[in-house]
This record gives C-alpha cells, structure tokens and sequence, in this order.
C-alpha cells in the first residue's frame, strides 16, 4: 500500500492509500475555498457529566446532494470535488464541516458556574472506500477490505498521537433512515478529546470483571461464551467470530470480534486483518439479504482509549440496524430515548438464526 498525503485548497489534508506503489498522487486542488472554520465548542453536562459539542457551522453542510455533484467523486476536468484526482482506491480528508478540530480561536466564556465549556479541540475525517459512486461497502472486493482497515489502522495511529485526543471513533453510517447526508460510500473517523460515554461504561464494567477475576478480560470471556454456545454466532473463521449479543439492543446487531484480545486496529496482524474482509463481506451481505433491500445500517470500531485503560479494551466491530422489518423501523422513543432503557421486538436468537438463513 501506497500512502501519499497532499493539502487541499483551504489547507485541510488529504492522505491517498493506494494498492499500486507506483500511484502518482500530483494533482493540486483548483478551487477556492474559504478558511476552515473554527472548532467548536465543548459542554459538560453537569446533570450527566457528559461533554456536548456545539457546532453551529455544520447546520449548512452539504445535505444529499445529486450524484453530479457528489463531494466525494473523484474531479473531473468540468467539476472540482474534494478529490483532485481523476480516480482513487481510498482517500481520507478532514471534514471540511468537522465536529472536532484543532482550529481553535479563542477560548470560551464560561456559561454558569456548573457548566465547563471548552474548545471542541480533536478532528473528524471523512475516509471514501472507493471512487464509484454507485457501489457499498458490500460490493467492495477483500483486497478493498484490507486497504480499508490498513488506512483505518494508519489514521487510528496518528489521530491517536495528535495532543489531548484520547479516544478514536471508525464508523460508518449507511442510508438516509440512519442520517448519512452523501451517498458515496464513505465513512468517517473522530478524534475526541475524552472518552466516550459508551466506552467509560464498558470500561467500568471490564473493571469490575478484572477485580473480580483476578485479571481476565471481560469480553474475551463474553466471545468465549458465546462461541461456546454457538446459538447466536453468524459466522466465524480462523480469526473472527460475528455473533448477535445476547443482550442485543437493535432488531438486528452483530458484534465482529477478533479472536484475539487487542486494544485497537493497528494492533492486528497481518493474517487478522486479511481475515476481516471475507467474513464482514458475508456479515453485510447477509444483511442486505434479509429483506431483499439495502439495510440501512451503523458500523461501530470499538477501540481502547489512548492513553488509559488499553488493557481492559477488546477491540470489536459493532453492526447494528434500525430496520426491524421490511417495512418498519424501529425508532428510539420514550424509553430508549428518555430512559436509555432499550427494549428490542426481536430475540435475539432469532436474529441470529434468520441471518444465518440469508
């Protein structure tokens, strides 16, 4: 894999990761652009004690635009987009409508006395999987897969290096019923300057299973568990297992976990990374499979934070959708919304046994 990393127009960067060494990465970026804007702002919510970016600036992001003027196609000799070049394999840019930056202006003024606020110092990148604008990440071939995850690992790594980033966020949101505003194939990467609600739970609760275990690492024995019982497992190679949890909180949700017990992406081997792109093909297209549709769907890397608690992360990939029938979605309402207390219309056994049949 080639790697070559170019400024755009206004400054941001862009980084090609090529599958051909002898890739030529020249060609400048025409446009003119005005400045990036400023990072946004950070509150704590003292009621949660969780941080709340204000970014007032992304209301007039790009929203659905037609595939003529898709941001993420490659350019052409008639039209400018964020990629110079006439073709790519996979691109990463930071967002030019990013959540998290580290453009910061001036500090903020304080709110009450019991709300902080501070810049929304980190970065979001945008990461194309490929230059057809018309493809999925089902469509991709493996080899597309692995140069994938090797630009995921790379920008995991550096994002993870940039100062007061302590967390790493890889996803990838599929359809309008889950809110993607382009449809290119494409997914995206935050660097927060905290961790993550999500992540300071399961971190919690690793904690309490280490103490109690004399060290074991709580999702290592959870996928043990579950391959065990093999009621709930979708698919498995040598490397990786896709299982519905047991406690699974959407219609359809399947955890990819590698065998393994690592913290993050860049801490794979070869022969895992290679391992993935098979067995996630399957997983999506199973997906797909199940209504005879495009499912509309979030990918989630859960990785260890950066600078503690690595030992207690087991990095794994969250697959989950909204779409709980052909024609019905599930929506987060009173309980999930209000409470946080999920209540899900399909057992998860039988989810696991209807994708298995896909």
């Amino acid at each position: 894999m080639k790697r070559t990393a170019i400024a755009l127009a206004d400054g941001r960067e862009l980084i090609y990761f090529d599958e051909r060494d002898d890739a030529v990465r020249d060609q400048p970026d025409r446009r003119e652009l005005p400045p990036p804007p400023p990072a946004s702002q950070l509150r704590l919510d003292p009621l949660t004690d969780e941080w709340v970016a204000v970014a007032v600036h992304r209301q007039t992001r790009t929203f659905l635009p037609p595939a003529d003027q898709c941001p993420l196609c490659p350019s052409t000799h008639g039209r400018q987009s964020e990629i110079p070049a006439p073709g790519y394999d996979v691109a990463v840019f930071e967002n030019r409508f990013p959540s998290l930056s580290g453009r910061v202006a001036d500090e903020p003024a304080e709110i009450t006395p019991y709300t902080p606020v501070r810049p929304g110092r980190g970065r979001c990148e945008v990461v194309c999987f490929t230059d057809d604008h018309n493809a999925s990440f089902a469509a991709l071939p493996p080899r597309r897969v692995r140069t994938v995850l090797d630009a995921l690992a790379d920008r995991t790594q550096v994002l993870g290096e940039l100062p007061g980033v302590e967390q790493v966020f890889c996803f990838e949101n599929r359809g309008v019923e889950i809110g993607v505003t382009l449809h290119h194939p494409h997914g995206q990467i935050y660097a927060y300057p905290f961790v993550t609600p999500r992540t300071r739970a399961l971190l919690a609760a690793a904690r309490r299973h280490a103490e109690g275990t004399g060290g074991r690492n709580l999702y290592a024995d959870v996928l043990a568990a579950e391959r065990a019982a093999g009621t709930r497992v979708v698919a498995e190679n040598d490397h990786w297992t896709a299982y519905v949890p047991a406690a699974a909180r959407w219609p359809f949700e399947v955890h990819v976990a590698p065998h393994r017990a690592v913290p993050d992406i860049p801490a794979l081997d070869d022969a895992e990374r290679d391992a993935f792109g098979p067995l996630y093909l399957d997983l999506l297209r199973r997906f797909d499979g199940l209504f005879d549709l495009p499912m509309p769907y979030i990918a989630a890397w859960h990785q260890a934070p950066v600078r503690v608690d690595r030992e207690l992360g087991h990095l794994h990939l969250q697959l989950f959708s909204i779409r709980r029938a052909k024609d019905k979605l599930k929506y987060l309402a009173g309980s999930e919304s209000g409470m946080g207390v999920f209540i899900n219309d399909i057992a998860p056994e039988r989810a696991a046994e209807l994708l298995r049949a896909a």
